[in-house]
């Protein structure tokens, strides 16, 4: 690490605006500290805790041209404006893409997750799904339209499909991978819209004071309203019992109808759009795990892929219009190269 230019460009960076966050903080002089790394993700971002006692700090790192620091400081604001827990923009420096945020702690939702604690934890994460769903961000955020929802789906045949399978879509197999995108594309421009977090799940959730403290929001668009809430009960990293999935869901209704939240005309309309949106992001999520092994080296991610195909399954059984891609997979070879 001490070899790591970008590192060595970090600390110079935090030795110029920790004297000056300190005094406007009211914290005193700048005590010794360590930085040690805190986490990565799937993108070109790190963290780093910087530590001294019992004070601790988040350092992102967000290299560009790779990484653009602007929607996270834009995001923040969106949902402190809701009164959900993120974390404070203490400094920040956009053009090097540094990031001197708040501590929202160590363990993530995916960390303690356990069927007895659940329900605990989920509720407030619900509550503040919520709330942030109330923030008018029409005007302010980029639109989850149709362009994007296709360039999503075209992950799967170009990364999983092509580069890992070596499968090619062509004649009947394409015509129905076009019929299922533009089933799965309508049902989504159909919804009603709110600010969606995009990858709203236990692995961003971080359990804190209050619960949750929310992160990886970067990428928030104004979209559909089921989206967050399917993702968040249909996780990339941990899977739960189709009858808690439908309490979950069940819960999600029951509060955001209470909240004036815009939602389909009936339980079960809603029950289909979630289903089909979640069928949009398990086929993006596997495109993308497919990339992230074979563009960024990263092949860990290849793992879960069997998860999201056990959710299209799911989603298939109960859903004959989607007929088109249950046939479409049941042609595919088997991924043998990757673990169940």
């Amino acid at each position: 690490m001490s070899e790591d230019a970008r590192y060595q460009q970090l600390n110079r960076w935090l030795d110029s605006c920790l004297p000056s966050v300190f005094d406007s903080e009211g914290w005193g002089a700048v005590p010794a500290a360590t930085l040690t790394a805190a986490s990565s993700d799937a993108s070109f971002r790190r963290y780093f805790r910087w530590q001294a006692g019992e004070r601790t700090l988040i350092v992102m790192d967000a290299p560009p041209p790779q990484e653009d620091c602007r929607p996270f400081v834009k995001v923040a604001g969106l949902l402190a404006e809701a009164g959900v827990h993120v974390p404070l923009i203490l400094a920040q420096d956009l053009e090097q893409g540094f990031l001197l945020l708040s501590d929202l702690g160590r363990r993530t939702y995916l960390d303690v997750l356990t069927p007895a604690n659940a329900e605990e934890l989920f509720e407030p994460a619900l509550d503040a799904l919520v709330a942030f769903q109330q923030v008018p961000v029409a005007d302010r955020l980029p639109h989850y339209d149709e362009a994007l929802l296709r360039r999503e789906l075209q992950l799967f045949p170009d990364w999983y499909l092509q580069r890992h399978l070596g499968v090619t879509l062509e004649g009947e197999r394409l015509a129905a991978w076009q019929r299922v995108c533009d089933l799965l594309v309508e049902s989504a421009l159909a919804q009603p819209k709110v600010l969606v977090h995009r990858d709203y799940m236990p692995r961003n959730l971080m359990e804190s004071e209050p619960n949750p403290g929310i992160l990886d929001f970067q990428d928030a668009v104004y979209g559909p309203v089921t989206y967050d809430v399917t993702c968040l009960y249909k996780d990339a990293f941990l899977s739960w019992p189709e009858p808690r999935v439908h309490d979950g869901l069940s819960r999600y209704w029951r509060k955001a109808q209470a909240a004036g939240i815009p939602l389909p005309a009936s339980f079960e309309e809603f029950l289909r759009a979630s289903d089909l949106m979640g069928a949009q992001r398990h086929l993006k999520v596997i495109g993308i795990f497919a990339r992230i092994c074979h563009r960024d080296g990263k092949p860990r991610y290849l793992s879960d892929v069997p998860r999201f195909f056990r959710y299209l399954d799911n989603v298939i059984a109960r859903r004959p219009e989607l007929a088109d891609l249950k046939t479409l997979l049941a042609s595919l070879p088997q991924y043998d190269s990757v673990p169940a």
